[in-house]
């Protein structure tokens, strides 16, 4: 599955993710979820939010969108 993570005030990123098609049994073990989808593109869920159609999702829920954005939380130094 190929997602696109706009995050915001900085770049987006096209990341291709291997796991997030699932099927029987073991579709909650096989499943991506948003922190492995942060970390595909070097950011920490302690450092950002990441939202679908506008609402926070949990990082660990699995990733079922093809569109995401990330807010940072801290910025600076």
């Amino acid at each position: 599955m190929r997602v696109t993570v706009d995050v915001k005030g900085e770049e987006t990123h096209e990341v291709e993710l291997a796991g997030s098609e699932t099927t029987g049994n073991d579709a909650s073990a096989a499943a991506t979820t948003y922190a492995d989808l942060l970390a595909e593109i070097d950011y920490s869920p302690h450092e950002v939010s990441v939202l679908v159609d506008g609402h926070p999702v949990p990082e660990d829920q699995p990733v079922e969108t093809d569109e995401v954005t990330v807010l940072r939380l801290i910025k600076g130094g």
